[in-house]
């Protein structure tokens, strides 16, 4: 059967109608701020008390965009008659955001837990050179990073955590014995003692 003629454009027509008579939903950016998943890739942050300078993340970096600087500083020995040792001391952390490609394999092969994804997503630059970011802003995007999601109640435990409880443990019941057996020699002390006799006997 061949087609009515006009069909197609009622058809279009019909659609278009149904579209106006629909409330909008369009968001009104800037001024209403959009609603992100909470694993958006925005930007990285850096926590940077985690980070021990490994260069773990400058290496595989697929873009090499990690720009690492830091210089070795000799630690004294933490008790008398102990070696001295050295550890790396972090300079520059940078990262080039025009060359960035949101892998995430810094993120992930991170083994100290120094950097994280940020939902952050306003830091256009009207020049390309402005969006190597130094340390310092990627330690303010830190503060933006979302909490992660809780655990499921029936799952185990992260080993990290038991072994700080198991810790946290053994030293409140080696502080309570010790606080009992300073309290039982202070009773000691205390108790009464039996008077003795001039020829240092007891009566």
């Amino acid at each position: 059967m061949p087609p009515i003629p006009g069909s197609g454009l009622a058809k279009g027509l019909a659609v278009t109608l149904r579209t106006m008579t629909k409330k909008t939903v369009t968001a009104q950016y800037p001024d209403t701020q959009p609603e992100l998943p909470p694993r958006s890739r925005g930007v990285i942050g850096l926590f940077e008390e985690n980070c021990t300078v490994c260069m773990l993340c400058a290496r595989e970096c697929p873009d090499w965009c990690i720009y690492i600087d830091s210089h070795k500083e000799t630690v004294p020995p933490a008790a008398p008659g102990g070696r001295e040792r050295s550890r790396n001391v972090l300079d520059r952390f940078a990262i080039d955001f025009s060359l960035c490609m949101y892998c995430g394999i810094c993120i992930e092969v991170c083994p100290f837990d120094a950097l994280f994804w940020s939902p952050e997503f306003e830091y256009a630059e009207t020049d390309i050179h402005e969006l190597t970011h130094e340390r310092d802003k990627l330690r303010e995007w830190m503060w933006t990073v979302p909490e992660p999601p809780a655990l499921d109640p029936g799952a185990e435990e992260p080993k990290e955590i038991a072994a700080a409880r198991k810790t946290a443990d053994k030293l409140a019941t080696q502080q309570a014995q010790e606080a009992q057996q300073a309290q039982q020699a202070q009773q000691a002390q205390q108790a009464p003692q039996a008077p003795q006799s001039e020829e240092g006997g007891t009566p």
